[in-house]
């Protein structure tokens, strides 16, 4: 098992992540659908070789085709969009705010698959890329299909330890090397 393997990479140090990296996947309460696209697209954004190339064959495995491309797509639109919105909530001029967008991303509006999941596959995305305006209206939405706070706070989870652990393998890797 991919999972496995992961674990097996991380150096002593990060036993904290070793145990994460097991609960977060491997005991997971989350429907198979909404954890392995959650996986898959936090996979993606954590922009980690390693990462992706052992959790996507299981993530593929366990999503249907239509789950498998949103899941990736929830990844590409929501690194765009975290940038964008990212940006006009730091900038001070508030008039950002009011300009269009002038960006495509109708795959939100038709995801191919149910547009919760897809909502909280792009919560955790937004939570890898630090985008706190999509946070907020990805979680407000949510809500509003009456998911409960426990289901988001777990998408989180998965996010945040699936990019620990890619920033530290990536960092052992280039460390290795030195």
């Amino acid at each position: 098992m991919a999972l496995n393997d992961l674990k097996s990479a991380l150096p002593g140090y990060a036993k904290d992540l070793k145990l994460n990296l097991g609960s977060v996947i491997g005991n997971s309460d989350l429907p198979r659908q909404q954890l392995w696209g959650t996986v898959l697209a936090c996979a993606i954004a954590s922009r980690s070789p390693r990462v992706l190339a052992e959790l996507e064959p299981e993530a593929r495995e366990n999503l249907s085709p239509e789950a498998y491309t949103a899941a990736k797509a929830a990844a590409s639109v929501m690194t765009m969009n975290n940038v964008f919105y990212r940006t006009r909530h730091l900038l001070s001029d508030p008039e950002y705010g009011n300009l269009r967008a002038g960006l495509r991303m109708n795959v939100i509006g038709n995801p191919g698959v149910d547009k919760t999941d897809f909502e909280l596959w792009s919560l955790a995305v937004s939570a890898i890329n630090g985008c706190g305006m999509c946070l907020d209206s990805h979680e407000q939405i949510l809500r509003k299909a009456d998911v409960d706070r426990e289901t988001v706070q777990e998408a989180v989870r998965i996010a945040s330890v699936l990019h620990a652990v890619g920033a530290t393998l990536d960092a052992e890797a280039v460390i290795a090397q030195v």
